[in-house]
């Protein structure tokens, strides 16, 4: 096993980084900024600001990735041997498929958006979205996924910093014990 994940690790937590960055950040700026514009204009400042993030965007969800199951690949020992470990990592392959699902997903509504003659801008306010037209329906569900991906992203965070616990020469000790009581 190497004892060093260098690498690993920093494609892990840089991938990460911007991706909760991104996310929050285009849900707060750059959504908020085209709902303060307003029309077909806030519209396309906001299709044009995520057609600008989209390849760092989804760089930083491959580079997480890549760290992952590098970092998964140095700490194989631990999965079996510690525990803990593996009930964590499982929850956090979990949460981080469903943020990539929902990044993917709002990409793609994102994109219908785009293609629509007079696309919707997300609102601030997911309530305030509720009408009747086919539009409306994405602008609904990219008013809460502009929420989700920052919320799961920051909760893959914490998760990676109950990892780094794990990993204290400490609660090694107590876990291995533990895992052999």
């Amino acid at each position: 096993m190497s004892s060093d994940s260098t690498f690993s690790r920093t494609l892990h937590d840089v991938g990460l980084a911007a991706w909760f960055g991104g996310a929050l950040m285009g849900a707060v700026g750059v959504n908020g900024a085209a709902a303060a514009i307003g029309g077909r204009q806030g519209a396309r400042v906001a299709e044009r600001g995520w057609s600008r993030w989209a390849p760092v965007q989804f760089a930083a969800v491959g580079a997480h990735a890549a760290g992952a199951v590098g970092l998964t690949w140095s700490n194989r020992g631990r999965l079996g041997n510690q525990r803990g470990v593996a009930s964590l990592a499982t929850a956090k392959a979990l949460v981080t498929a469903a943020a990539v699902g929902a990044t993917a997903y709002a990409a793609w509504l994102g994109q219908q958006t785009a293609d629509d003659s007079d696309p919707p801008v997300p609102p601030e306010d997911a309530a305030e979205a509720v009408t009747s037209d086919a539009s409306d329906g994405v602008k609904r569900r990219l008013a809460l996924l502009q929420w989700v991906v920052p919320a799961l992203t920051g909760t893959l965070v914490v998760l990676n910093a109950k990892m780094g616990e794990q990993q204290r020469p400490q609660n090694v000790v107590q876990g291995v014990v533990e895992r052999f009581r």
